[in-house]
């Protein structure tokens, strides 16, 4: 199995270093934010070819974590 944790990138240069899909501007939040907002896997997929269904497990698998207190370094 994949660790979906390696999609998710922080780079200062990036979004202002907030976490990231793969050095990309796609910012964990915007992922989750899609989600809230009712858009289906697909949908998000279909309107933004660049971002893969891993990149969207690896924002939930972030967020998940995240809320659990732990951080994206105790993870790797």
């Amino acid at each position: 199995m994949d660790n979906l944790l390696e999609r998710i990138t922080v780079d200062t240069g990036i979004c202002h270093g907030k976490a990231c899909i793969r050095h990309m501007r796609w910012p964990v939040e915007v992922i989750i934010d899609m989600i809230a907002a009712g858009m289906s896997f697909d949908s998000i997929i279909k309107d933004h070819p660049e971002l893969e269904r891993k990149d969207i497990l690896a924002a939930l698998e972030y967020a998940k974590i995240t809320l659990s207190g732990k951080s994206l370094l105790e993870m790797n």
